[in-house]
């Protein structure tokens, strides 16, 4: 038997990130700034509330690629204050704080409440975040799912369609257990070194901490993190990585070109020549997988990254 949802009663009162949140109505229009945050809305059955976007990383989810085109993108990175103001949204997110927060490059929460319009942050940019120094912050705790499966029940309340984003989170759910189960039967005492880039070949590489989504990701699948650090993304040089012996190099793809190494096909001819890493067994081996860099980060995403990883790793059935 099905349980109907309760629907949403307002006024709305939710808090945010260290602020109170109140809605009188489900808004009328949004205006999302970060991919994550817009393709949840996508994923709630919200596009027709999208009014403009902004702060892109890559492709939309493929399923949502008609009703993304339909709806105008401010700027693939920061929009101007003006512009979001101009579509006068009842509702702005932002998937980050330095973009819209206590110092946020695109305005403040203040300038954004003094009109009127109230901003909702994801709570994966300040759970167990600093966000005071600016930039991308320091994360003081390790980011979980649950982080993203409050910014659907949110979401959804806001809007007035909590069946769905119920129905959202639990599907999450179902999808992160069957990766776990996958793995499972592949063996224990795993390893790994999540490879994001680097500014130069030979730079010491980012490689992923505990807090981050890696972290995460690698928790969920009994992966043994390599790296010791509560940064997010250290600096550690490939003679350390080579004496932990990881059992698998999680190599980021990115469409992104900053720096040579953004390209997952430079990463792979890199380890393979390099005189250091050359000789590492998960080398030697063939056991470099890459993952999209969105599922690197603390967005919707990660479970794709979960589940990519969970089937790579079920494939290469390394010797234990």
């Amino acid at each position: 038997m099905t349980v109907a949802q309760a629907a949403t009663t307002y006024p709305l009162t939710i808090q945010n990130c260290g602020r109170s949140l109140t809605f009188e109505a489900p808004p009328a229009s949004v205006v999302s700034i970060g991919q994550s945050s817009t393709e949840i809305l996508y994923l709630l059955g919200l596009a027709d509330k999208v009014a403009a976007t902004a702060l892109w990383f890559g492709p939309v989810l493929p399923a949502f690629a008609d009703a993304d085109a339909a709806i105008e993108r401010l700027s693939d990175n920061d929009p101007s204050f003006e512009s979001v103001v101009a579509k006068r949204p009842a509702l702005v997110t932002t998937q980050f704080e330095w973009q819209i927060g206590p110092q946020g490059v695109v305005g403040t929460t203040a300038q954004f409440e003094e009109l009127g319009i109230p901003v909702y942050t994801a709570p994966s940019d300040c759970t167990g975040k600093d966000n005071s120094g600016g930039g991308d912050g320091v994360r003081t705790e390790p980011f979980t799912m649950d982080q993203i499966h409050q910014e659907i029940r949110d979401l959804a309340a806001i809007f007035d369609v909590t069946d769905r984003g119920d129905a959202l989170v639990l599907q999450l759910k179902e999808r992160e257990a069957k990766a776990r189960s996958r793995v499972a039967q592949v063996g224990s005492d795993m390893s790994a070194v999540f490879w994001f880039s680097s500014t130069e070949l030979r730079a010491d590489p980012f490689v992923a901490g505990s807090n981050g989504a890696p972290g995460t990701i690698m928790e969920a699948l009994g992966l043994r993190n390599v790296i010791v650090s509560d940064e997010e993304w250290p600096l550690v040089g490939w003679e350390t990585i080579a004496r932990s012996d990881p059992t698998f190099i999680v190599a980021a793809q990115m469409d992104r070109r900053r720096y040579p190494a953004d390209d997952a096909g430079v990463k792979k001819e890199f380890l393979t020549k390099d005189p250091v890493t050359k000789l590492m067994p998960a080398v030697r081996d063939g056991r470099i997988l890459t993952l999209d860099a969105q599922t690197m980060n603390p967005t919707i995403r990660t479970i794709d990254g979960i589940e990519a990883l969970a089937d790579a790793i079920a494939a290469s059935r390394p010797a234990e």
